[in-house]
């Protein structure tokens, strides 16, 4: 094979090669997605993570040392206001307060009696007051001694102090019946401990002791939080917080639903920023609870801090970061050039612009293309 030959075949692989490349690799890699901005209103949002909290979450303790006879709910259950929850083993108290109840039922008795005695005595003392008048009468008239009268008088006075002593033990009677009444309601008082219920109607979150178990005073049974009260704990960065109000509209996504959006609103923001992440929490609440639910778990909130209107807006997905700059790649005659951005506003894939016009053509960066740099051709 003469030179010339070998060369020219050398020359068309070459050629053949370097068009395979251009069609095949070069025009591939350098050909971009385009986008056009459009105009419309653009709600704003902030971005934060948090975790399933409440406002209040009330604790069901025991008042008194003793052992749990009976738990009557349990975690994930909904409890109403008032409902019996736990009795706890009052040992002896029911006997007392019986036995309470008895000397109350005697003191009445004796009251009963007493008073019955009285009447009798009254009774008495209008015979005797007769027969003293009589004696006194005759003794005057010389027709009774004075022995007689002497005696007359002092029956008189005997039925007088007989009176005299059961009107007094009747008031002892009668302050006995309350004294016992006291004693009755004291030990239903100290008895009711030993029986708790629930504070508000609510969700039973913790069930911290179990039928059998000794507690202390204070010590808590149960967890329960009222449907009211539960929030979203959000985390958000302080540089971004400044336009978010109580009241305000939010969206939140729970770890375990992410394929559903609920809907919440700001109920308060926390005047203390966390010094180590710069963060502050603002506390989210359902418009409407899910069911069923669970403390701490994870999610996210979207809040509505303000709304642009009639702006340019683009997708975030073509927004990059050069040289500490946020800005596109823009398609001048045939050539990518980078241009930075005054972000107006963003709402998770869409951001508003303010120095772009609707027919600007913005390059739609992508992984496997060729990286973009300034005046480099693109297709």
């Amino acid at each position: 094979m003469n030179k010339s030959l070998k060369y020219g075949i050398i020359a068309a692989v070459v050629v053949i090669a370097a068009a395979l490349f251009y069609t095949k690799v070069y025009i591939p890699k350098s050909t971009y997605e385009k986008v056009t901005p459009s105009r419309g209103d653009l709600d704003v949002k902030v971005f934060g993570i948090g975790n399933v909290g409440a406002k209040e979450i009330y604790s069901v303790n025991a008042q008194n040392a003793s052992k749990i006879k009976a738990i009557r709910t349990d975690e994930g259950k909904w409890v109403k206001k008032g409902e019996l929850l736990v009795v706890m083993d009052a040992v002896d108290l029911p006997q007392l307060v019986a036995e309470a109840k008895v000397t109350v039922q005697k003191a009445r008795m004796e009251v009963t009696a007493s008073l019955k005695d009285l009447d009798a005595l009254y009774a008495q003392k209008s015979l005797n007051l007769v027969t003293y008048k009589r004696y006194e009468k005759l003794k005057a008239q010389a027709f009774a001694s004075q022995s007689e009268y002497d005696k007359a008088k002092a029956d008189l006075d005997a039925i007088n102090a007989q009176i005299a002593a059961t009107k007094a033990h009747i008031d002892s009677a009668k302050h006995e019946v309350i004294r016992a009444q006291e004693s009755v309601k004291a030990l239903e008082v100290k008895l009711s401990r030993y029986k708790i219920y629930a504070p508000v109607d609510g969700y039973v979150i913790v069930k911290e002791a179990e039928v059998d178990q000794s507690v202390i005073p204070t010590q808590p049974i149960l967890k329960i939080v009222a449907a009211k009260d539960v929030w979203i704990q959000a985390y958000i960065d302080e540089r971004i917080s400044g336009n978010i109000k109580v009241g305000q509209k939010a969206e939140i996504t729970l770890r375990s639903q992410a394929d559903k959006k609920f809907a919440g609103v700001v109920k308060r923001i926390v005047a203390q920023s966390d010094a180590v992440t710069q963060e502050r929490e603002v506390d989210v609440a359902f418009e409407h609870l899910p069911i069923p639910f669970y403390m701490n778990e994870q999610a996210a909130v979207l809040i509505a801090t303000k709304t642009l209107k009639n702006v340019l807006k683009i997708p975030t997905s073509v927004i990059v970061h050069k040289d500490a700059l946020s800005g596109v790649w823009l398609l001048k005659d045939g050539r990518a050039h980078f241009t930075a951005l005054q972000i107006a506003g963003i709402d998770k894939d869409v951001a508003a612009v303010k120095n772009l016009s609707l027919n600007t053509v913005i390059i739609l960066p992508a992984a496997n293309k060729k990286p973009l740099s300034e005046g480099a051709r693109v297709h």
